[in-house]
């Protein structure tokens, strides 16, 4: 019975354990089993955490079969990406060799609260080395290799939470937890076919997670559905005296009821540059999404939305990497960028990280602006489908796509969800995309949800999942 739980929602795997059809060992055993024979083929998992999971799925056990069921995560088995600390000597990498033998004494708040709703941790997820703090400019940038879509073996699963997102796609865990400072939720999210929630700056604690740029930081869940993101989010979110950027608003998770109709926002240059996939399922999405919503233009101010973001990422990063720097363990990483990358962050001069502090504030007002009078901005999730392996980026070759909503997201703290909106010719899946006001997490969530609701590519799944030989 275990084995028909791969690729269950959250919400359907939890049931299956509330009523007893599944015990949390059961499910335990099977994930594991999923993570150690398929997890090596796409580069996804760093630690496969065998034995705090069959221990953490024993207490869930006995404690459901006593009549102490928490709720819907209890016994349900996941991942974080390997930025998070975990304690009893289960290494955290941050994605580099340096550190891969690196250890905490400590969970991360996140680990913690999930493990208070009695989930179970069964993996450390890979990642692209710190982040991407370095700057690098190829999938292979991780100690890990690059990871893999399941979707296509030869292409890209994204970054930098590159294994949350090959993990949930491939049936190796039902959810799992990313970060983002700049697209490393959402970026997996739409090259691996499944949704990821990058929640408001501040609604979670990132306590005992990698800092890259701390104004920047967020920590969300990547599931198969935005429904499975809610429940996630309802267990993480909230308050956190180790981590003094948490907001003190509280969230709870209201389920999407069907009833009222939206309004939606689209950038009028939304396709610009933008693979001819990407434009002809996000125009099929907008179809699908004037059923349910009223549907309008809206434009941005020109501002420097890709600087300003780009610009607070790398200065920001500088002085919280600088220990790996100083000790001249940037040598050690795997990509020849991220190398000598950390020496020219340091030329961000103090005159042009405040310019980009002062302009946060210009397009957090101006963003504002535009969402209070719709419900959410709506485009791609990126321009294109899942790079190929051996592709060089950022720097390599033209770049016709600007990624405005990201920017904006990002700079702003706004939260967003991807969730999938079609396939390409040669079968990759694209995304499409939810930014709402900050803390207005349930808004996307129910755009997103109601979506769902209304197609069905977050029901397929990669075929052929077989370990190499």
């Amino acid at each position: 019975m275990a084995d028909k739980a791969v690729f269950l929602s959250v919400r359907e795997v939890g049931e299956l354990v509330r009523t007893q059809q599944v015990s949390p060992v059961e499910l335990a055993e099977t994930f594991l089993d999923r993570l150690q024979t398929l997890g090596p083929d796409y580069n996804a998992v760093v630690t496969v955490t065998r034995d705090r999971a069959l221990e953490e799925a024993r207490t869930a056990e006995r404690e459901i079969a006593s009549g102490e069921y928490k709720g819907v995560l209890h016994g349900v088995p996941y991942g974080v990406k390997d930025l998070l600390a975990t304690s009893g000597g289960i290494a955290t990498s941050w994605g580099a060799a340096p550190l891969r033998d690196q250890t905490f004494d400590y969970d991360a708040t996140v680990v913690t609260r999930l493990s208070n709703t009695g989930a179970v941790l069964v993996a450390k997820l890979a990642m692209v080395e710190l982040a991407g703090g370095m700057g690098y400019r190829q999938p292979n940038a991780s100690f890990t290799g690059p990871c893999k879509t399941p979707w296509d073996r030869d292409r890209w699963a994204g970054g930098s939470s590159s294994g949350s997102g090959a993990a949930v796609a491939a049936g190796l865990v039902p959810f799992a937890i990313g970060s983002e400072t700049r697209g490393s939720i959402l970026s997996p999210a739409n090259n691996c076919g499944v949704a990821g929630l990058r929640p408001t700056y501040g609604r979670v604690s990132r306590y005992g997670a990698m800092a890259l740029a701390w104004s920047l930081d967020k920590l969300g869940p990547i599931c198969l559905t935005a429904d499975d993101c809610g429940l996630v989010l309802d267990a993480i979110a909230g308050p956190d005296a180790n981590d003094p950027s948490t907001s003190d608003r509280p969230y709870v998770y209201e389920p999407h009821s069907g009833e009222r109709r939206f309004r939606l926002g689209v950038l009028a240059d939304a396709a610009e540059g933008v693979e001819d996939a990407v434009r002809d399922n996000l125009m099929k999405a907008l179809g699908v999404l004037e059923t349910i919503a009223d549907v309008e233009e809206v434009r941005l101010p020109d501002l420097p939305y890709n600087a300003v973001a780009a610009t607070i990422s790398v200065a920001e990063a500088s002085s919280s990497l600088e220990n790996l720097v100083d000790n001249d363990k940037a040598s050690e990483l795997t990509a020849p960028e991220d190398r000598y990358g950390p020496y020219g962050r340091t030329a961000v001069l103090a005159r042009d990280y405040l310019k980009a502090l002062r302009l946060r504030g210009v397009i957090g007002r101006e963003a504002d602006d535009v969402l209070s009078r719709v419900d959410a901005l709506v485009g791609p999730t990126m321009g294109t489908v899942a790079s190929r392996l051996d592709t060089t980026f950022r720097g390599g070759g033209e770049r016709t796509y600007s990624d405005v909503l990201g920017a904006v997201g990002n700079v702003a703290g706004l939260p967003s969800i991807s969730v999938p909106s079609g396939f390409s010719n040669e079968g990759l899946p694209t995304g499409i995309q939810f930014v709402g006001r900050a803390y207005d997490e349930n808004t996307v969530l129910a755009l997103a949800t109601a979506y769902q609701s209304l197609t069905d590519w977050h029901q397929r799944h990669p075929v052929n999942l077989v370990p190499d030989n």
